[in-house]
């Protein structure tokens, strides 16, 4: 990688700082600047962030990067308005950890928390999905964030998940799900 200061982490943490709107949130889906090479930045399965094989331990630099996060296609990139570097990302670039849950039934309201803070509230905007491990069959839900970002569904709260769920037929199958924001979302067949 390049060592001018504008391809380092410092260099783009000072143009995401610039860059920001009031709302604290980056315009993402308005930039489409050119491809400038891969970044040595990657996100593991469990949401931990590194640069040059190094854990990035500050969270604020994490959260910073985070708000710049764009996926196109099947590739991740950190954004700029006039920088766009790919980064990797092993499974899903965030992961929910924390679960509150409003009301019971229909009315139900699941909030979720991810690593980096968003909150996001499970429902027609923000789907639950679950895909299985092809080796091992083991259930891997999602939780959609915004932009094509998807949260990982942390173990804990995916055992929360099923102890709130309820059985379904769907399709002429029982399901096992739940309820938010006037969605029901299946967690998998019985």
């Amino acid at each position: 990688m390049p060592s001018d200061k504008s391809t380092s982490p410092e260099g783009l943490i000072s143009d995401i700082k610039k860059q920001q709107s009031s709302s604290g949130g980056a315009p993402v889906h308005l930039w489409n600047p050119p491809f400038l090479g891969d970044l040595d930045m990657r996100i593991s399965r469990s949401g931990e962030w590194f640069y040059e094989n190094s854990p990035i331990s500050r969270i604020q630099i994490v959260k910073l990067f985070s708000t710049v996060l764009k996926r196109e296609e099947d590739d991740y990139y950190l954004v700029t308005p006039v920088e766009k570097w790919r980064i990797s990302v092993e499974d899903a670039p965030f992961v929910a950890v924390l679960l509150e849950s409003e009301d019971e039934g229909d009315s139900q309201t699941l909030m979720f928390s991810t690593n980096v803070g968003e909150e996001v509230v499970a429902g027609p905007d923000n789907p639950i999905r679950v895909d299985y491990d092809a080796v091992t069959g083991e259930p891997k839900p999602y939780l959609f964030v915004r932009d094509r970002l998807e949260a990982l569904i942390s173990r804990n709260v995916f055992y929360q998940l099923v102890e709130l769920a309820e059985q379904r037929v769907m399709d002429g199958k029982t399901v096992l799900g739940v309820n938010s924001g006037g969605e029901f979302f299946s967690l998998g067949e019985l």
